[in-house]
């Protein structure tokens, strides 16, 4: 039932992309809070801030599909457990604490990607509510206003999907963690039953967050296709 909702596949897509030299010095500055000379640097390469945030969505958008096939891996691991002899319960176990990890780190990756997209729609916005102040004619600035408000309202829906998908990583992070513990301290047959019951429960955590993911995606989706060029 998971496994069906995971209908979107990785596009690849990407707006640009610079060497890896010039790539992880544009990543310091950015970390090192040097935003001026960050975006300066971006458009002598010809990329202005919309095109900045349209690849930060496309990677938040392609990391919401990856902690997808992850957490639902990580699920997989836990079944694998049940029926288990004891002497393939130590293998399994690592196994699953392995997912748990990755799971944990593509969480924390898809964090950084949607505190990237705030931060960069934040900048979009303000530059661009500045300039409207240098445009003389009034047409063109009404025009350029509504552009504005419009790629407000769409962000805005972007932003509470965002959230919406980010608020339901905790939840089913603790509960795998939960069970990660559990059995590091009790490796046995008998402490499988005890967890076997909370199984139903965190299946439907991870439907609802696979559920909120997608719902996500297709939000990035419409805000990409319809950001200005």
């Amino acid at each position: 039932m998971i496994s069906s909702k995971l209908t979107h596949l990785r596009t690849g897509r990407r707006g640009f992309a610079p060497r890896q030299g010039l790539l992880a010095a544009l990543i310091l500055l950015s970390a090192a809070g040097c935003s001026t000379v960050y975006y300066s640097a971006w458009e002598k390469l010809g990329y202005e801030k919309r095109d900045l945030l349209r690849s930060n969505v496309e990677d938040v958008r392609e990391d919401q599909e990856a902690v997808s096939e992850q957490f639902v891996n990580t699920l997989e691991r836990i079944r694998q457990l049940y029926g288990l002899e004891a002497s393939e319960l130590e293998a399994a176990y690592d196994r699953f604490k392995a997912a748990y990890e990755k799971s944990e780190n593509k969480a924390a990756a898809l964090r950084e990607r949607i505190d990237k997209v705030e931060e960069v729609a934040g900048d979009l916005f303000a530059e661009w509510e500045r300039e409207l102040g240098e445009i003389s004619d009034a047409s063109l600035r009404a025009k350029s206003r509504l552009q504005l408000d419009e790629t407000r309202q769409r962000y805005a829906r972007l932003a509470a999907a965002l959230a919406r998908s980010e608020a339901g990583l905790d939840p089913v992070l603790q509960s795998f963690k939960d069970q990660v513990l559990f059995l590091k301290h009790s490796l046995n047959a008998q402490a499988l039953g005890s967890l076997e019951a909370e199984m139903g429960a965190i299946e439907r955590d991870v439907e609802r967050l696979i559920e909120d993911l997608e719902v996500s995606i297709r939000q990035a989706d419409t805000f990409i296709r319809e950001l200005p060029q």
